[in-house]
């Protein structure tokens, strides 16, 4: 049985403002694709297939038709929900991806109600347990919620989601290629960058132990960075096809090829996925950025400026080339930052405007000589327009 992994696509995803689409077109093209290509007899999505719970129709039809387009394949197609998945809509369009051949699990059910999934094929009998998302509502009481202090309730969430596991493996065995698809924070873990940090913590943490020692493979999703897991059966994140931010730069990018026979430990393979633009991260002045940037291509770049602040200086970044989408300023402190006491009383407005802006490390004579004006300015009108206080002058006016 050959098994394509995949998941986390986070389509309706935006960065800096910049639409990313066509990008997600593009990757899921190749993905189609690869399954035809390499005879893929079962298709795993394990969860985040969009960036919201409520995601733009754009999404939605690029998700869907994506699916379809996998099913057509002749391969089996199964999706979970993610934690930024909507598990109500999942459940509510599963009929009719059912009519069509596909499997969809918005929601944790039991082993009856679509929560173990049996396979037959050319590559042998599949049994599938299903995990999609699992909130710490979705496994604790209310009364839990409020009672149990944040190392309790991780404790007792991890406790209740390996029960799940449990119930959902135990018609696992020799008879079969045995395969858990879970959408899970797994301690150990290594974050790609994107990922939200609430639902990374301790508080959503399980196990590796968790998993059936007689999974062929455990299918996950939820970190963006593809890995194996040190557990008591394969265990592997996909990763995310696309970097889904900066922080997830130096990540490879594709998906897992797995092939499996019953009672024997899976074969997993990485897949390079080539169509999105890259993400780049440059630092230096603006020369050394502008030598940095000249064989960028379409990249999408963040630019970490290490010069003093000025005015126009994001603008003149921007303009070395048209995928800069970030600007930021690497800032230290002086070493010596001025005084800020009594003696501000004394001091001319433009005195304490410069003392600001020595303590951001900013050096432009605009905008001082600006400052300047303004203040020159407003004491002129103040001249020209005299205005009595009826509190101070007895109120003779």
């Amino acid at each position: 049985m050959r098994m394509l992994h995949t998941g986390d696509w986070h389509l309706g995803k935006t960065l800096k403002g910049v639409d990313r689409l066509p990008e997600q077109h593009a990757v899921l093209a190749e993905l189609v694709d690869l399954v035809s290509r390499r005879s893929v007899d079962l298709v795993v999505v394990a969860g985040d297939v969009f960036e919201s719970a409520a995601p733009h129709p754009d999404a939605q039809k690029l998700a869907w038709s994506t699916v379809l387009a996998l099913r057509e394949t002749g391969a089996e197609v199964v999706v979970v929900a993610g934690n930024h998945d909507a598990a109500e809509s999942f459940e509510a369009v599963r009929p009719v991806f059912a009519a069509a051949g596909v499997t969809m699990l918005g929601k944790a059910a039991p082993a009856l109600r679509g929560g173990v999934l049996e396979l037959a094929g050319a590559g042998g009998d599949v049994r599938l347990a299903l995990l999609p998302f699992v909130s710490q509502r979705g496994v604790l009481k209310a009364a839990q919620l409020m009672e149990l202090d944040a190392g309790e309730m991780g404790q007792e969430y991890a406790d209740r989601v390996q029960r799940l596991l449990a119930v959902l493996a135990e018609s696992f065995g020799g008879d079969a290629v045995n395969i858990v698809v879970a959408h899970a924070f797994v301690r150990g873990g290594r974050l790609g960058g994107g990922e939200r940090d609430a639902q990374t913590i301790n508080d959503y943490s399980i196990s590796a132990n968790a998993f059936p020692a007689g999974a062929s493979y455990v299918a996950l999703g939820h970190l963006h960075r593809s890995q194996r897991i040190p557990g008591p059966c394969p265990i592997w994140y996909s990763g995310s096809p696309i970097a889904v931010d900066f922080g997830e730069t130096d990540d490879v990018k594709g998906v897992l090829i797995v092939d499996a026979v019953k009672g024997l430990p899976a074969s997993v393979e990485a897949v390079p996925i080539a169509a999105a633009r890259r993400l780049s991260t440059v630092r230096g002045t603006v020369e050394e950025i502008a030598v940095s940037v000249a064989g960028a291509g379409d990249a999408l770049i963040r630019a970490i400026v290490t010069e003093s602040a000025r005015a126009g200086l994001a603008e003149a970044v921007r303009s070395l080339h048209p995928g800069i989408i970030e600007v930021r300023l690497e800032h230290t402190a002086p070493a010596g930052r001025r005084a800020r006491g009594a003696d501000r009383v004394t001091r001319s407005p433009q005195d304490l405007f410069g003392a600001y802006l020595g303590d951001l490390d900013i050096d432009d004579s605009r905008l001082t000589g600006l400052f300047a004006e303004l203040v020159e300015a407003e004491a002129s009108e103040s001249r020209e327009s005299p205005q009595s206080n009826e509190l101070f002058d007895g109120g003779t006016r």
